[in-house]
């Protein structure tokens, strides 16, 4: 506490502000750059794609296969003859055995295709959409592999030494290319080594991609 004198003379004790050296709400005592984020409030798989142009055309060959044969029906029902392409459909699977090979070609397509439907149904697809740590469980966030990829370029372009770097972002590899044209080079690629490091930290991915890093030096022209 402290005193003053007030305007009669009086001795009045003014409040003093006390500083509070607790750790405050971040739950730590050192500086806000050694802070770790919070743990991740759910699971932070990967991005359904909406697969529209696989199921917008499937749904178009279903839809016109379907109303073809309704209206070949229709016309049997009525009393007019069938079309000739099943005619010659339905001659051709009662006369042709099944090892023959239009038949195995035809069995096998549709295979296929039935193959390719499932695993584009059972897939997340949006390969190239990194999923980022949650730290709310209503918020999900995703960074494009491309965006990544020029970030850790950007940060690799600014380590000396380096003249180029070229950058491949994989779903869980990052791949980095440089070419030193000074110092030495493995002091260049320690350098880039921890700066690339605390960048892909710094991206707050779920999962945090490994690093390969290589750096090398043009030869000499002539």
């Amino acid at each position: 506490m402290s005193e003053s004198r007030g305007p009669d003379g009086a001795t009045e004790r003014l409040p003093v502000l006390e500083k509070d050296t607790g750790s405050g709400d971040y739950g730590q005592s050192s500086s806000a750059a050694d802070y770790e984020p919070p743990p991740p409030a759910g699971r932070a798989g990967r991005f359904w794609s909406l697969r529209r142009v696989p199921a917008a055309l499937t749904a178009l060959v279903l839809f016109a296969g379907a109303g073809i044969f309704l209206y070949d029906i229709v016309s049997v029902r009525a009393g007019r003859p069938a079309m000739r392409w099943r005619r010659e459909l339905a001659d051709q699977l009662a006369h042709r055995p099944l090892d023959d090979t239009w038949v195995l070609v035809g069995a096998g397509l549709v295979a296929v295709l039935g193959l390719w439907l499932l695993l584009l149904a059972l897939t997340p697809g949006l390969r190239r959409i990194l999923p980022m740590r949650r730290t709310h469980a209503d918020v999900r966030a995703g960074l494009h592999r491309d965006l990544a990829a020029l970030v850790l370029r950007d940060r690799a372009m600014e380590v000396s030494g380096v003249q180029s770097v070229r950058v491949r972002m994989r779903r869980s590899k990052a791949d980095v290319r440089a070419v030193s044209h000074f110092r030495d080079l493995d002091d260049v690629r320690a350098e880039l080594d921890a700066t690339l490091a605390e960048t892909v930290r710094g991206l707050g991915l779920a999962r945090r991609p490994a690093l390969s890093v290589r750096v090398r030096r043009l030869g000499r022209k002539g």
